[in-house]
């Protein structure tokens, strides 16, 4: 009789978390950026059919990297269970924070069973408030780890290449069309070169905190993004550039010069 082969359980959560960030890394990434009126997701994905962005609840947004099957599969237990929360008590009480914690359940429970591999995959779960302050923004790992994240996050591809361009080039409250044209560009540096990204190339969504109704979610798709994406070229803010200034013109209005240095 032949003894079974011991492996730790070190070493076998090693070999786990290897096996899925290897994998999820061959995606291409997803950005989210808060901008003035909100929150806009951008994510490289050349089909029209399978989204990587996905609405869960009114104000709530769901974006993925990674194996298909599997992220598709929480999205739709994420609705369900925001909608089964929805009706037993409140529309209020369904939360960005409710869901990020039922993801990592789900997720931190498959990573620590040896009976079945690890989800290959990566989520933000995102909620627009009244206010920028009130905005919520979580990434989940394939082992159930939650972060909060604040003005930019990323997941999937190159994140160090794309994260380390976002740092230097990200300014709070931009517009819009500086926000979006801002992600494709960092989304450009994943791999080797630089990479420029159409709109055919691109899965565009927002949560815009101004719309009227209860659900924020809005796709950018066609002629909408591509003039988004134009006018929004010319405001890309560089290190040490006047547009990088928090006082730079807002879209469609005045420039107003920030003050003299003391």
């Amino acid at each position: 009789m032949t003894m079974p082969f011991y492996v730790s359980p070190e070493q076998q959560m090693k070999d786990r978390a290897d096996f899925a960030r290897k994998n999820i890394s061959r995606g291409r990434g997803v950005a989210v950026l808060q901008y003035d009126n909100g929150i806009v997701l951008v994510a490289e994905n050349r089909s029209p059919a399978l989204h990587k962005i996905s609405e869960i609840y009114d104000r709530i947004v769901f974006a993925a990297v990674g194996r298909y099957n599997e992220f598709e599969n929480l999205r739709v237990a994420g609705v369900r269970s925001a909608d089964m929360r929805g009706y037993s008590y409140d529309r209020r009480d369904v939360t960005a924070r409710g869901l990020a914690n039922f993801y990592a359940q789900v997720l931190g429970t498959i990573f620590s069973s040896v009976t079945e591999k690890p989800y290959e995959v990566e989520l933000f779960v995102a909620e627009v408030g009244a206010t920028a302050d009130q905005d919520q923004i979580y990434r989940l790992t394939y082992d159930g780890s939650v972060a909060d994240e604040r003005g930019f996050a990323v997941m999937g591809g190159s994140t160090e290449q794309i994260n380390a361009y976002l740092e230097q080039r990200y300014q709070p409250g931009q517009p819009l069309s500086a926000a979006l044209a801002l992600a494709v560009e960092a989304l450009g540096q994943d791999g080797d070169g630089t990479r420029q990204l159409g709109a055919t190339q691109l899965e565009v969504a927002v949560l815009d905190r101004t719309r009227t109704q209860k659900r924020k979610f809005r796709r950018l798709v066609g002629p909408a993004l591509e003039r988004l994406l134009t006018s929004g070229e010319s405001t890309i803010a560089t290190p040490g550039s006047a547009s990088a200034q928090p006082g730079g013109a807002p879209e469609g209005g005045p420039a107003n010069p920030p003050p003299d240095p003391a």
